[in-house]
């Protein structure tokens, strides 16, 4: 079978009318409604009873994505090491809360779980006990079918240290339960653009062959975009340039639309900004 890239869209994008105008159902619709077949929700704001899946809510999920004929491309959570005022998350509060995690992730039908950790520093660079962490839950990972992918993004590099670390490990263990979820915000080249927000002119940004030698271990992408114009052309990062990248090289999972753009709080703006995105992905796809 033809290897072939999928476009999903992330619930994020929607945060600024999630709740307010529009609710699951909504979501669900209008990525139908643009060819999207992926979706990725944030377990702490889209699931009503986390960190417990209420049986209500799970049999409105298998009905809206059987309905919809979307499929659970990624589940967003976190490690959150400085959930507490006075001290540090423990290594076991941490593997109680991933565990309870892919419980809830395998029971929705998700395989590839965006794993947000707490981070140290500016270049997001992650706490540094993760290691222990991770390696305490590669079997209940394998048991839930799941697969843990820190985020990689803007202001970090895929050369920097820590994401060296992470293949580091993946071959190590040997771990399948273990990859990467590139933001495409690190390709972004152009930041004085009207209506983003705004970064020095020198902020580091990769280019998008870098891509390559992580592809390996790329489970998932956000497809971070933040200024459509009305030719269908992202305006801050080289799409065409970067898909082609993955089409030449064999990537075949998901392009998760991130939106990170103005007017989020303006009705269907948008929705009206991820069909502009879609459509410039699938001139750029081909299909």
């Amino acid at each position: 079978m033809e290897k072939k890239i999928k476009r999903g869209v992330s619930i994020y994008s929607y945060s600024g009318e999630y709740g307010r105008t529009m609710d699951l159902e909504d979501c669900f619709k209008d990525m139908h409604d643009m060819g999207a077949t992926g979706i990725e929700i944030l377990a702490n704001s889209h699931i009503d009873s986390y960190p417990v899946l209420s049986d209500e809510y799970l049999s409105k999920w298998k009905s809206l994505c059987e309905t919809y004929q979307v499929e659970p491309a990624e589940y967003g959570h976190w490690i959150d090491t400085r959930l507490y005022k006075n001290r540090n998350m423990t290594g076991e509060e941490a593997r109680r809360v991933l565990i309870n995690d892919f419980q809830i992730a395998n029971a929705l039908g998700f395989h590839v779980l965006r794993t947000k950790m707490g981070v140290i520093n500016g270049e997001l660079a992650p706490f540094p006990e993760w290691k222990e962490v991770i390696l305490s839950v590669l079997d209940e990972a394998a048991k839930y079918d799941v697969i843990m992918c820190p985020e990689i993004h803007l202001p970090s590099l895929l050369q920097d240290q820590f994401v060296l670390d992470y293949v580091d490990f993946i071959n190590m263990t040997g771990t399948k339960n273990f990859g990467l979820n590139i933001d495409l915000s690190v390709f972004q080249n152009r930041f004085n653009v009207e209506g983003v927000v705004s970064y020095n002119q020198d902020t580091r940004h990769n280019e998008p062959e870098d891509i390559i030698p992580l592809l390996p271990y790329v489970k998932c992408i956000h497809a971070k975009f933040n200024r459509m114009d009305d030719d269908f052309n992202e305006l801050t990062i080289p799409y065409p340039e970067i898909i082609r990248v993955l089409m030449d090289n064999g990537y075949e999972g998901y392009l998760i639309s991130e939106y990170e753009g103005i007017n989020k709080n303006v009705p269907g703006y948008v929705s009206h900004e991820l069909r502009k995105q879609h459509v410039m992905m699938k001139r750029i796809l081909g299909y």
